[in-house]
């Protein structure tokens, strides 16, 4: 019998002092407040990151040069409680159409006006086996860590 692990989900969970709608429009329609900008692919320095509002949106960068660096689409925009976006990048870090991966984020109302935030980047074990694959897997769960602190700081802010 042959058995298969499955590479866990990076899962992040803290509390921002906003409302789930402050906290959906930050992380939305102000994604390229709290987007780093050392944190892109593409040939030359980022210049906007930017989430298209609505199932079927793309997320993506435009860059210096003015290309665009595409990281994947909007696959369920319910504000403001979720959404749902498709991660595209592939551990050579580049656009690659037919990898899928889900970046899940949730807005929960608390009881004290705040909101408890739920991320969740699962479906890893679609970026193959590969030794670079692994260590993408690792290197992401603390980049996530860096990014989600960018985005509580604008939002707490």
């Amino acid at each position: 019998m042959s058995q298969t692990i499955k590479p866990a989900a990076i899962a992040k969970t803290f509390t921002v002092r906003a409302t789930p709608e402050k906290a959906f429009a930050v992380f939305t329609d102000g994604f390229d407040r709290w987007w780093p900008k050392t944190h892109s692919i593409g040939a030359s320095p980022l210049k906007k990151a930017v989430i298209e509002p609505g199932v079927g949106g793309r997320w993506y960068g435009l860059h210096e040069d003015g290309s665009e660096g595409l990281w994947g689409d909007v696959l369920a925009w319910e504000p403001p409680g979720r959404l749902v976006l498709a991660w595209r990048i592939g551990p050579a870090w580049t656009y690659d159409p037919s990898l899928l991966t889900e970046v899940e984020v949730r807005f929960v109302a608390l009881p004290s006006g705040e909101t408890r935030v739920e991320f969740e980047h699962r479906d890893l074990e679609r970026f193959g086996d590969s030794e670079a694959a692994n260590q993408t897997r690792v290197s992401m769960d603390g980049g996530w860590g860096t990014i989600l602190d960018s985005f509580k700081a604008v939002v707490n802010g």
